[in-house]
């Protein structure tokens, strides 16, 4: 912007002098009809020019100087953090597992069945399917121990440095391990899981846990 207003100011000047200054005869035809075309104007052509000049310069220094925004620094780029099992997967596997529970022990047609409608004798004797069927389960897929060995009902020491998910302590709680009292339920751990993995595409909908059972005729 600058640039094309300095070359707005040589062009004023060069105006200006050319029809100021004689120039010798005979002149181009073009020029001599510039020139009687300028004539009624050369007494205000300096004083416009020198007004416009002026002017010109005063918006060149006076015009605000154009700052480049700062350079920002480049972003570092982003690590990649520690990605888990994607849940849909995760999903996947627990829907699985409750497939398991149903094909060998009724669970959720037990669980899910309103047991209002039958006898104590004929809830009784589901549950016995259900159990078996269902310990079959966890007995094949994992390795399940007793957090304390001694029976229940009986009085246990729980050491210092315990670990809470293997503790649940209720009572009268004062002071630091080790606690004295009456061991309620024996707790439950495992150290070995062998679900099956499965193999899945990012937008595979969640598994049916058992099918529909149709019977054509």
């Amino acid at each position: 912007m600058r640039v094309v207003l300095i070359i707005t100011v040589l062009l004023l000047v060069a105006v200006s002098a050319a029809a100021l200054v004689p120039v010798a005869e005979p002149i181009p035809q073009y020029l001599a009809l510039i020139r009687q075309y300028l004539e009624p104007a050369r007494p205000y052509l300096p004083p416009a020019t020198l007004a416009l000049a002026v002017l010109v310069f005063v918006e060149i220094f006076f015009q605000p100087r154009r700052t480049l925004p700062p350079r920002t620094p480049a972003a570092e780029p982003a690590r990649p953090a520690f990605a888990g099992p994607p849940a849909s997967r995760a999903e996947a596997e627990i829907v699985q597992f409750l497939a398991m529970l149903q094909e060998q022990g009724r669970l959720v047609d037990f669980l899910m069945d309103d047991i209002n409608a039958y006898t104590d004798a004929q809830v009784g004797a589901a549950a016995r399917v259900v159990h078996a069927g269902c310990k079959a389960v966890l007995q094949d897929h994992f390795r399940i121990d007793p957090v304390r060995s001694e029976p229940e009902g009986s009085t246990v020491q729980v050491p210092a440095g315990y670990s809470s998910d293997e503790y649940r302590l209720v009572g009268k709680i004062a002071g630091s391990a080790p606690f004295s009292g009456v061991l309620v339920h024996r707790g439950w751990k495992t150290d070995t899981v062998k679900l099956p993995q499965l193999l899945r595409g990012a937008d595979d909908g969640l598994p049916a846990i058992a099918p529909a059972e149709v019977d054509v005729k």
